[in-house]
């Protein structure tokens, strides 16, 4: 990413660059970015767009071949086209000798590093890869947003934004937008703010509800179980997040009792290090037997809705009752 952005500032263009990668609105705002930087005079005439497979590359190709009009480059942006998964090996070769007037610009969903696509792109530009942010990269950032509005923000209540909204970037900042709006003509951005404007995503909610159960808080959890099935989810993808949610309390309990640390932990179960500690503190209410059931249970309840010996929205409601009662 610091040669992109380097290539951005200094003006210096490579022949094709590739932006792929699991974070989404990284790819999306450094495509505009140097799209801008490559067109700065929004230039029509010598700036065309591809999206979708089934893109013809003899088309592509003589595209390519058309001296631009009246400027220096022709900038061509091709998105989502599945060259980088599919075989593309006649324009993978055409790249070896792409005019010099032309820059690529490859926004792809899909892409495999062995493909020819991804090595002619490597041998004549840059291929860059927007992965997931951690967590420490994502609250410096969120906490960058909010200062150039004036906003402060404490650490408890940057965790407590994450947890609600999950680390999507894109999602984030729809959320901070919300808050910079919400708290006009404040400093201090809160934790009642939070929860009063921000969305909780359906991952959180359903974490909501593990809560709700492991604190045997019975008519929380079926509260926001039935908040969720208003929303239009489901049952079956809650039951399949809840049973997901109750794996993690298994694994943090089993590693927790091995001596493995909180990082540890998070990098087992694939989220932030704050999150383990909420998790860890669920996991308290249940012994690893009880989990290793409820794991249990959760594969059978599926399996009872898939044959049709039980409904999909009862199935979820056994269970939230099940483990938010008392101790048999």
């Amino acid at each position: 990413m610091k040669s992109l952005q380097e290539d951005i500032k200094t003006g210096n263009f490579k022949q094709a660059y590739l932006l792929s990668g699991e974070e989404a609105y990284l790819r999306q705002q450094y495509k505009e970015k140097l799209l801008k930087a490559l067109n700065p005079d929004g230039d029509t005439m010598n700036f065309s767009r591809y999206e979708g497979k089934g893109i013809e590359v003899k088309e592509l190709i003589d595209l390519c071949e058309t001296m631009p009009f009246f400027a220096d480059r022709r900038v061509i942006l091709i998105e989502d086209s599945g060259f980088f998964k599919n075989k593309c090996e006649e324009f993978a070769e055409y790249l070896k000798e792409l005019p010099e007037y032309v820059v690529l610009i490859f926004a792809e969903t899909e892409v495999d590093k062995r493909s020819k696509m991804y090595k002619a792109v490597k041998n004549v530009g840059r291929a860059v890869e927007f992965a997931k942010q951690d967590e420490k990269t994502l609250m410096r950032w969120a906490a960058g947003v909010l200062a150039r509005e004036g906003r402060k923000i404490t650490q408890r209540d940057m965790e407590l934004l994450l947890t609600k909204t999950g680390t999507n970037m894109g999602n984030l900042r729809m959320e901070l937008e919300k808050l910079i709006a919400y708290t006009d003509g404040r400093e201090v951005v809160t934790g009642e703010d939070i929860e009063e404007i921000c969305t909780t995503q359906t991952t959180n909610k359903i974490f909501d509800m593990v809560r709700a159960v492991t604190e045997k808080n019975q008519k929380r959890a079926l509260d926001l179980y039935y908040d969720l099935l208003t929303l239009k989810e489901p049952p079956m993808r809650i039951l399949f997040l809840l049973a997901k949610q109750f794996r993690q309390l298994l694994l943090t309990k089993q590693l927790s009792g091995e001596g493995a640390s909180q990082s540890e932990i998070a990098s087992r179960l694939g989220v932030p290090s704050f999150v383990v500690r909420n998790i860890a503190s669920c996991a308290r209410s249940y012994s690893v037997e009880e989990l290793e059931e409820a794991v249990k249970d959760f594969v059978d309840s599926e399996e009872a809705v898939k044959t049709g010996r039980l409904g999909d929205v009862l199935s979820v409601e056994l269970l939230i009752i099940k483990y938010s009662s008392g101790r048999k």
